[in-house]
């Protein structure tokens, strides 16, 4: 389990870092994040993820304003890139991150 502070340096010090938000009692989440963690592993290999807990880590998820699970947050550079909360497919976050993450890790 992470809190705030160690997010936010996690955030500083790594190029590409998507916050994966999910509870035990959604399904979408455990049927979406595999998936999307595998895909994310096999084509951008510089991805920090980290996997919040909504039912235990209610105050990093307020510090993030996610309100609905799951919700995937995306950041490069340190700066929020992406966000997609609810009705997502594993090719379309792929396809939004592609161009920004190739062009950063040139």
């Amino acid at each position: 389990m992470q809190n705030i502070d160690e997010i936010k340096k996690t955030l500083e010090e790594n190029p590409a870092v998507m916050l994966y938000f999910s509870a035990p009692t959604c399904n979408v989440c455990h049927a979406l994040k595999p998936k999307l963690l595998e895909a994310l592993k096999s084509n951008f290999k510089e991805f920090q993820i980290i996997s919040i807990d909504t039912s235990v880590d209610q105050e990093i998820a307020a510090y993030f304003s996610v309100f609905a699970i799951p919700t995937v947050l995306v950041f490069l550079g340190g700066k929020e890139f992406m966000r997609k909360s609810r009705h997502m497919s594993v090719d379309e976050v792929l396809r939004e991150i592609k161009r920004p993450y190739e062009i950063m890790m040139r």
